[in-house]
């Protein structure tokens, strides 16, 4: 028994590192690197290298008996001519969510070989669990492109290399190379579906027999969708009467080809379990890494509630979108909207054509349909769905025509397209007010067990706008809703302020709703992915400028290349280390300025809008960190002379607020950490607590101050916040100073959202209403260019308050603060009425309260609440 335990420990400890190596490299290099996972002719062993060896000289990263892991440059898909299309890639716009696309290779197994496998302990996975097919090579039915996400891609190359994955047939992958698709694709795709040979199947051949079955089974993926087209001789192309649409072929002229996850006669999905097994105790397996959690080492089956990437219902994680005639611009928004309210790497949306619905197997292959086409739906495409609900299905109408059982739709004309206050009460008692366009039409529930009104309008009528109704014996349900949940402010065409405002408003509830509605329908809209930490890169505002910046860098490393620090070590690097792994408290710092590349983060655009003697010169920039406050912390007090730091990120995963809050950092965000040196005897010096206020600013005119941009209403809040108008906050300023001798050395970290409209509100929308209101066409801005522009004012701002003092900014700070002649509360809603005066020459708020004196408040003992208009004293 001892050794039993010895032995689990040593697997799950020794698994767990190469596993966490595979994760990590993949997650950290996938934009840049490719991918392969093959079968070698090797000694048994697992050895680790860092040279250049193996085919065609990619770097060997791991070798577990005869399987290997290489990284290599990235390889681009092109040639399409010589692969059959399937399901089609994602759109261009989807290209933002992280996925990897890359070709397999199969060979089938000996009998000896099958009979081996069937009597292995090992949990087999089969690669349709982990990703989607979308093309078969000609000719060679054992090379298949499919697509995955980048956790999924992953877990896929673990199973690999432990000789677990399986091609859905039954046969054995041998290689498994990820590839870099063109934007293109989708239109090259496209194209060739036009150009499609014709082919037919005899009419006389039975649906499932034998040689269709083996021909599909050839293939080597059981969730194909191909389809091959003919030349149409007349008729439609759907069912009539009671006779399966997929099933047309014959009487339509059309033709296509089966696939084994539309013939159940052929093969039965398996459902997703966990075979629990308790070899040990945690007590007898200390010390494992906080992300293992592979689902084949876990030993509690409660893993089965907990587990995101669990699926108890056997399909793929797919959500299909379905829009008839809908505009795409409507379709894109529900899309949006969809990923924003569940997690973008846990579940793929594609949408659902019409050409394809009546043809393409997607029944199987769909974990939740929206139906989103407000036109009336066919009967034969009725049929569908409901089929799909009698089998289990989940189906979420938006806005849609899709009515089954005994309800039915009734028109409302003085709603149609018009903001409307509604109220969401699924639980029957938590319930949730929000304001939404509404779409015209409200529900009539006759007497039906089994239809629940979930949503009414807030009036008198308190018409219902939401139902969930259950349909079959397998849990087939629906929630169908006549509130534009996809709909945000910037999407309304004809809208005055006031009703921007209001959707504004309601987003986070707007939001809320449709997480609810998505929990109901069984997906998981808990984040649990938090996106891989990336390496740091070395840049700098100046070509010129790099190499200086370059000697200083390396000045201020120890012996073993890291300059330390107690939040976030860096390990100089010459360029990429595969074999790095990247943790909260380390992180490569790339000098290799020539392997920088980011998809959003433009440096030339930095370059361009940068206008500064100092501030911004040196640029430290991640992807994804865990703060930029963090990047900094190691060269707080070894700031060049002539060149001031930054650190610029993506994403963080720990961002930081006033009074210990978190910021949230989505992607969109505007995410800077200035490295700022002021003397104590200067009059900035003297007062301090003006930087914040500075910064705050400098956002603000990073905008306004562009040509056709001064109105557009971007305001500051004291004390370190911008706000839109004097409704909504849009970003934030921290700053956090050391005194050092006779210089200040402050940390300027500011958050503002720029291109990320929900779940509240950013810097675009504020453009888009500006359009709209206007009548005019000022473009949308850039990340990249709103950080070089902030840098540049607040450089500008600083050396008029040296030369100045509070004088030489309060004007412009009044002109752009939400606080003008503004009324509040002391205390709370019962206190003394006071006004707000301005800000004294140290920065804090001054207030006057009738007969009394001018009292000053300062941020950190006060909490001032915008929507009651209140300062209340903060207690500890």
């Amino acid at each position: 028994m001892l050794i039993t335990l010895c032995y689990v420990y040593l697997w799950l400890r020794f698994r767990s590192c190469y596993a966490l190596l595979i994760r990590s490299c993949v997650g950290q290099f996938h934009r840049t690197s490719s991918f392969t996972f093959c079968t070698q002719n090797q000694e048994q062993g697992k050895k680790i290298h860092s040279g250049r060896q193996g085919p065609g000289e990619e770097k060997l990263c791991l070798r577990v008996g005869n399987k290997a892991f290489f990284i290599d440059h990235s390889q681009l898909f092109e040639d399409l001519n010589k692969w059959s299309l399937l399901l089609g890639p994602p759109s261009d716009s989807d290209l933002g969510v992280r996925r990897i696309a890359f070709i397999t290779e199969s060979s089938l197994l000996s009998s000896e070989t099958l009979s081996a496998a069937s009597r292995s302990s090992k949990k087999v996975r089969k690669l349709s669990e982990y990703c989607l097919p979308l093309a078969l090579h000609h000719g060679d039915s054992s090379r298949l492109l499919a697509e995955a996400s980048v956790d999924n891609f992953s877990e896929l190359g673990i199973a690999f290399m432990e000789d677990r994955l399986r091609m859905d047939n039954g046969s054995l992958p041998q290689k498994i190379t990820s590839v870099h698709l063109k934007k293109s694709f989708t239109n090259k795709e496209k194209a060739l579906q036009e150009e499609a040979s014709v082919e037919t199947v005899s009419a006389q051949e039975p649906v499932g027999s034998g040689s269709e079955k083996n021909r599909i089974e050839e293939m080597g993926v059981a969730e194909s969708t191909e389809m091959v087209h003919s030349q149409k001789s007349g008729g439609n192309s759907g069912a009539s009467g009671g006779t399966d649409p997929r099933q047309k072929e014959e009487a339509g002229g059309e033709h296509l080809h089966l696939h084994l996850s539309s013939c159940h006669e052929c093969l039965e999905l398996e459902n997703c379990t966990i075979e629990s097994v308790k070899f040990a105790s945690a007590e007898n397996i200390p010390d494992l890494p906080d992300d293992f959690n592979s689902l084949e080492d876990s030993s509690d089956g409660s893993c089965l509630k907990e587990t995101s990437t669990l699926n108890r219902t056997g399909k793929p994680p797919n959500v299909l979108i379905y829009g008839g005639s809908t505009s795409p611009d409507r379709l894109q928004r529900v899309k949006d909207v969809l990923l924003q309210c569940f997690d973008p790497y846990r579940y793929v949306v594609y949408p659902l054509p019409e050409e394809q619905v009546l043809r393409a197997p997607w029944m199987d292959n769909c974990l939740l349909l929206v139906v989103a086409a407000e036109q009336p739906i066919s009967s034969q495409v009725q049929d569908l769905f409901t089929s799909y609900m009698e089998s289990g299905g989940k189906i979420l109408g938006l806005s849609s025509s899709f009515t089954f059982g005994n309800l039915s739709l009734q028109k409302r004309s003085q709603i149609e397209e018009s903001v409307q206050a509604f109220v969401f009460d699924r639980s029957k008692g938590n319930q949730i007010n929000f304001n939404g366009i509404a779409s015209g039409f409200v529900y009539e529930m006759h007497d039906d067990d089994q239809v629940d009104g979930w949503g009414y309008m807030d009036s008198d009528s308190q018409d219902v706008i939401m139902i969930h109704q259950t349909y079959g014996e397998c849990d087939g349900e629906a929630v169908l809703c006549q509130v534009r949940l996809e709909s945000a402010a910037q999407g309304q065409m004809d809208h005055d302020k006031e009703t921007f405002d209001s959707l504004k408003l309601s987003n986070p509830q707007r939001h809320e709703v449709l997480t609810q509605i998505l929990l109901s329908l069984g997906l998981d809209c808990e984040t649990r992915s938090v996106p891989s930490l990336t390496p740091v890169y070395l840049l700098t505002a100046r070509e010129e400028d790099y190499p200086d910046v370059l000697h200083w860098i390396k000045s201020k490393k120890n012996k073993n290349g890291l300059i330390k620090s107690s939040k976030l070590s860096l390990k100089i690097c010459d360029s990429p280390q595969y074999d790095v792994d990247i943790t909260p408290s380390l992180a490569p710092l790339i000098t290799g300025e020539e392997s920088f590349v980011s998809e959003d983060f433009n440096l030339d655009k930095y370059r361009e809008n940068l206008h500064t003697d100092q501030l911004g010169k040196v640029v430290l920039f991640s992807e994804v960190t865990t703060s930029t406050f963090n990047v900094l912390d190691g060269l707080m007090f070894h700031e060049p002379k002539e060149m001031g730091l930054i650190a610029i990120a993506t994403r963080q995963t720990q961002g930081k607020g006033r009074g210990g809050n978190v910021w949230l950092s989505p992607k969109g965000c505007a995410l800077m950490t200035l490295l700022v040196s002021i003397p104590l005897s200067s009059p900035l010096g003297q007062r301090i607590a003006f930087v914040q206020h500075l910064m705050s600013i400098a956002v603000v005119e990073a905008v306004r101050t562009l040509p056709g941009y001064e109105d557009i209403e971007l305001k500051v809040k004291w004390p370190n916040d911008i706000y839109y108008s004097n409704l909504m906050k849009i970003g934030g300023v921290l700053v956090n100073s050391t005194l050092m001798g006779n210089m200040f050395h402050i940390l300027i970290g500011c958050g503002f959202n720029v291109t990320n409209s929900d779940p509240t509100i950013c810097i675009n929308d504020l453009i888009y209403e500006h359009n709209k209101r206007y009548k005019t066409n000022i473009d949308p801005l850039r990340v990249d260019t709103l950080i070089a522009r902030t840098a540049s004012a607040l450089e500008r701002l600083i050396h008029i308050f040296q030369k100045e003092g509070p004088n030489g900014v309060l004007p412009t700070y009044y002109k752009y603060w939400v606080h003008s002649g503004q009324q509040i509360r002391l205390g709370g809603e019962d206190g003394p009425l006071a006004w707000i005066v301005g800000v004294d020459d140290s920065g804090f708020l001054q207030i006057l309260q009738e007969g009394k004196d001018v009292v000053t408040v300062h941020p950190d003992g006060n909490s001032f609440d915008m929507l009651r208009n209140l300062i209340i004293p903060k207690h500890s």
